[in-house]
């Protein structure tokens, strides 16, 4: 539950989607970065049309009321003595973002902002994990390669119901991410239910700190060449260009694209990946809310255009993972293996705050080049393939497998 990361002082990102060092799917595929996320759960009026509002909500703001209340809590509340102004401000400030009802657009404290760029550049604490809200539940998007959380068994979409003896029901992105973050050699005790068990249980996972090699290969039966793409983070496009030079240099006969469980990163890197297998073409749409569009081109060689491709995905592929699997399918460049992706279809622009807090916001939804939506759909497959606990137990992969048979 990455997400994409739209940076506009820089460049543009894609849910997120966090990797508990977390990196907060908020998933990445879709922030821009003038900044991240954190969210509350909010449950606001629904409102269809505009006859539909109450009539409450069609009077002025009134901001007496704002001080009116931060009295009343500071001086009938039973523990007033123990407030501060601070908090209360920004909690305030989390809220009027929470309202939108919109998962990932989220208010960062300046501590939080702080740990979220880390979680960009690749440097973090924590169990390297990252999470979403799926259907109000707080839930596993993609345990992360080597980290604490993938050796403590952890898979895409188990649902966290509490972090250690505390309910997670209700409870937002940013307070989950507090909890199960921490200092490497501390542990943190989730109380997890999979898909597959009426039975949830306890598994203590020590955190570490959480370095993250983006991209990796090998050389598979028949020629194939297996590239794993782990994120899409700062540091990906340069690693990808050093792999890719590896690969095309063993003349493969074709290429396996894993981006399963990959949740996503920044949007300016999976325009450059998918343009290794596409040249002068679109690879990703914005849909704005006045309905303009914004069309973003490949760029550079597409080395890797004239050899035969697979793309694995799964439930835990999104933002970043979705828009390059998704233009190569449109295009013809890969078949789509394995099990239908996350779903995380959104841009985020995050914008720095003058305290060193910031604000990421829903700006636009994203688009394949032909024009497919995958916001909470997710991309179907081409051959569906699943890989069970079973198989996980066993060390088996049918994907990994289903991907080479395809080229026999």
């Amino acid at each position: 539950m990455t997400e994409n990361i739209s940076k506009n002082h820089k460049s543009k990102t894609v849910p997120f989607i966090l990797v508990i060092t977390l990196m907060v799917l908020s998933f990445v595929a879709g922030t821009s970065f003038s900044t991240y996320n954190f969210v509350s759960s909010a449950n606001p009026e629904i409102i269809n049309t505009k006859d539909d509002i109450p009539e409450y909500l069609n009077k002025s703001v009134d901001f007496n009321l704002y001080w009116d209340v931060m009295d009343i809590l500071k001086n009938k509340y039973i523990d007033s003595d123990k407030i501060l102004d601070t908090e209360l401000f920004y909690g305030s400030l989390a809220g009027m973002v929470a309202s939108l009802g919109d998962p990932y657009s989220v208010f960062l404290t300046p501590q939080v902002n702080k740990e979220f760029t880390e979680e960009l550049s690749g440097n973090f604490q924590g169990i390297g994990a990252e999470i979403g809200l799926k259907k109000g539940i707080l839930t596993i998007i993609a345990p992360l390669p080597g980290t604490p959380a993938e050796k403590a068994g952890l898979q895409p979409r188990d649902q966290v119901l509490a972090i250690d003896g505390v309910s997670t029901s209700g409870m937002g992105l940013d307070e989950s991410v507090s909890r199960i973050r921490g200092e490497g050699g501390t542990e943190v005790v989730l109380t997890i239910l999979s898909p597959d068990s009426e039975e949830s249980r306890d598994v203590t996972i020590v955190r570490d700190v959480i370095n993250i090699v983006s991209v990796s290969w090998s050389k598979k039966e028949n020629n194939t060449a297996y590239i794993k793409l782990s994120y899409f983070n700062q540091d990906t496009e340069q690693q990808f260009r050093a792999v890719a030079k590896e690969v095309l240099a063993s003349n493969p006969d074709q290429i396996i694209l894993d981006v399963r469980n990959n949740p996503g990163g920044f949007l300016d890197v999976a325009i450059l990946i998918a343009s290794y297998w596409i040249e002068d073409d679109v690879i990703v749409q914005e849909r704005f809310s006045d309905g303009t569009i914004d069309k973003y081109q490949s760029r550079g060689k597409p080395i890797f255009s004239d050899i035969p491709t697979v793309v694995l995905i799964n439930e835990g592929s999104a933002s970043a993972s979705e828009i390059v699997a998704g233009a190569l399918s449109d295009y013809g460049k890969a078949a789509l293996i394995g099990m239908q992706s996350f779903g995380k279809g959104s841009v985020q622009d995050l914008i720095e705050l003058s305290d060193g807090s910031s604000v990421k916001i829903t700006i636009a939804k994203w688009l394949t080049p032909k024009g497919t939506t995958i916001d909470k759909e997710g991309l179907k497959p081409d051959i569906e393939v699943d890989l069970t606990k079973e198989d996980y137990d066993e060390d088996r992969d049918p994907q990994l497998d289903a991907a080479i048979q395809f080229f026999k």
